[in-house]
């Protein structure tokens, strides 16, 4: 009996820790004809905290369809009252890109989707500054310039989500876009809006932080990505990296270090997102 990949499929499972949940979703698959090819579970607590699991199975072609068992499988998720995501491998996420001018995060992720080497769709890409419009077209991606102002905001805003439902956007990836999101903008795309930043908060705030990082004499440079919430730069934490710098680093050095960095932690959160590898619960998360 052979399996088709087209009907690999990926299910995120969160609920709290009881007897029987990894017996149940092992049942039912196996009660579909479904083959588990990779398990993989976390427990905060095993007397009575929250678990966490992630299962890649696989159909085979003369038994049920994935429609099929996706919703077959909301008896056994509500009997445990679970929070659970259950979706086909093979399907490409569909993911939108906000950068203003600097391009070292964007281009990064231009490379790994054009190498093959990040499985995700990009129909768009919004700025808020027309720079990298012709870099973007020259990918054969659409790049649409919508300029914001203090005055504009709320209109730029809503211009860009009306760009984001046209395209059917799974999830969002801000590529060190340099405009602080509304909490409408936020709540219209709860945990699917991926950032990147250096990680020198709190420690050094404001513009230039490079250069205040320098004036210290810092020996690490890293850079954090996490979901978009309400609170800024406080949301769950996907991926941190870190690169050792020394006293010989100039001010543009350090910098050069802290965009290879961001480039590396970002790039890891978005194929980690788009592979159904990350699990949300409150501030943090679950990386499988």
């Amino acid at each position: 009996m052979s399996t088709n990949t087209n009907i690999r499929a990926r299910l995120l499972i969160s609920c709290l820790d009881r007897p029987g949940v990894v017996s149940a979703v092992s049942t039912f698959l196996h009660q579909y004809k479904a083959n588990i090819v990779q398990s993989d579970q976390y427990s905060t607590d095993p007397s009575g905290g929250m678990f966490f699991m992630r299962i890649e199975f696989d159909l085979f072609e003369d038994g049920y369809d994935f429609e099929e068992v996706k919703k077959a499988f909301t008896s056994v998720a509500s009997s445990f009252e679970m929070d659970w995501k259950m979706d086909l491998a093979s399907r490409r996420k569909r993911m939108a890109i906000f950068v203003s001018k600097e391009d070292h995060c964007l281009l990064e992720l231009l490379w790994k989707w054009r190498a093959g080497e990040l499985a995700v769709d990009i129909p768009l890409v919004i700025s808020n500054h027309p720079n990298l419009k012709e870099e973007v077209e020259s990918y054969g991606i659409p790049f649409y310039h919508i300029p914001v102002t203090k005055e504009t905001k709320a209109n730029a805003e809503s211009e860009a989500i009306t760009k984001l439902h046209e395209h059917d956007v799974d999830f969002i990836v801000l590529a060190r876009y340099m405009q602080i999101l509304s909490s409408d903008f936020v709540g219209t795309f709860p945990k699917r809006i991926i950032n990147i930043h250096h990680s020198f908060l709190p420690a050094f705030i404001g513009a230039n932080p490079y250069a205040k990082a320098f004036e210290r004499g810092v020996k690490l440079i890293g850079a954090t990505a996490h979901y978009v919430t309400d609170d800024l730069d406080e949301g769950p934490i996907i991926e941190q990296d870190i690169l050792r710098v020394n006293h010989r680093y100039t001010t543009e050095q350090l910098r050069v270090a802290g965009r290879n960095v961001e480039r590396i932690a970002l790039s890891r959160a978005v194929t980690w997102h788009s592979n159904d590898q990350i699990i949300v619960h409150g501030n943090k998360t679950v990386v499988f």
